[in-house]
């Protein structure tokens, strides 16, 4: 079991069915209102921000979809996440004791290298199942791009620095809302911390209240955010419990046993001092 921090929540299984988190083909209308797709399903949403370079073989993200130009005026699939999310990319940083977070939307140009490498670190590997060439992971990450921008991929930067894949996605639009209660705009995350410099020493913790901050300082509709971490990867949900987060419930989703993880907008934000 890697360290505390160290690893990522995302979906557990490398399929072609839509993941939690992950924007599906054309959802029907589900339990609790949600959009979803089959029980269990959930819609790809990776995160990653702009990294200078080009793709490896297979890694190029594909358009956005057809009919969609490269500058949507709408915001929905290019650069500031889009609406379904009040653009993501538009949110101010925030200080942590370990820096300046920022979140960055992935778009269709930017490169893969960076965070095809963190998808083949056996800690994270072991949980996203994404290991492989650059294809592996422009395959993930193309889904979202190719949605409507119920989930944006995210690179974390910290002092201008990338260092961690993050995954917004509205939950109550997405099959994982067939699974609990839902409210309208509950707002799912998922992240990964990519190097083991940045892991074991709180820094997860750090961020996910820096963007628990963000999500609810943005998006003033959300009165929760959520999470739904493997039960078996016991650091993350520590991690999670002390951003603030509570279990909820535990939820059978495909290739995983999940900690229903939930951060009420009333629940008090502890920041932590921050020394720059």
């Amino acid at each position: 079991m890697p360290p505390a921090d160290t690893t990522p929540h995302g979906p557990a299984t490398p399929t072609a069915r839509a993941r939690p988190g992950v924007p599906g083909p054309a959802p029907a209308p589900g339990a609790h209102g949600a959009a979803a797709g089959p029980p269990g399903s959930h819609g790809t949403g990776a995160a990653e921000g702009a990294v200078p370079g080009t793709a490896g073989s297979g890694g190029g993200l594909a358009p956005a979809g057809p009919g969609v130009p490269a500058t949507d005026p709408a915001g929905s699939r290019h650069g500031d996440g889009g609406l379904l999310l009040d653009r993501v990319g538009r949110w101010a940083p925030e200080a942590t004791p370990f820096g300046i977070f920022r979140l960055v939307p992935l778009t269709r140009a930017d490169d893969l290298t960076l965070l095809t490498t963190w998808m083949n670190d056996p800690a994270v590997a072991a949980f996203w199942e994404l290991a492989g060439p650059p294809g592996t992971t422009a395959r993930h990450v193309r889904a979202q791009l190719a949605g409507d921008g119920r989930s944006v991929p995210c690179l974390g930067l910290l002092d201008g620095r990338p260092m961690s894949y993050w995954e917004l996605y509205r939950a109550d639009l997405d099959p994982l809302a067939r699974h609990y209660p839902a409210r309208p705009h509950d707002t799912g995350v998922h992240l990964l911390l990519g190097g083991a410099a940045d892991r074991g020493r709180g820094v997860g913790t750090a961020l996910l209240r820096a963007v628990v901050c963000l999500v609810l300082a943005h998006r003033p509709r959300c009165g929760r955010v959520l999470a739904e971490p493997d039960v078996r990867n016991a650091p993350s949900v520590a991690a999670f419990r002390r951003a603030g987060f509570r279990l909820d419930t535990e939820v059978d989703l495909p290739g995983k046993r999940a900690a229903l993880m939930v951060r009420e907008r009333t629940t008090p934000t502890k920041r932590a001092p921050v020394n720059r």
